[in-house]
């Protein structure tokens, strides 16, 4: 099994603090429009992420 580099680990903590933030947006806020704009965005960055690891 393959370790994690540094830039992985980083991604990775990334998406779930978006996803927490999205998470914030939605129930204090009360923005829904925005929090759904900012949670489509983990998917993306790890499909770049699989992406690029899959051309290694």
């Amino acid at each position: 099994m393959k370790k994690l580099s540094l830039v992985e680990i980083l991604i990775l903590t990334t998406c779930v603090v978006i996803i927490f933030y999205s998470e914030y947006i939605y129930i204090v806020l009360k923005d829904s429009d925005k929090a759904i704009f900012i949670g489509l965005w983990p998917p993306t960055i790890l499909a770049l992420l699989n992406f690029f690891n899959s051309k290694k």
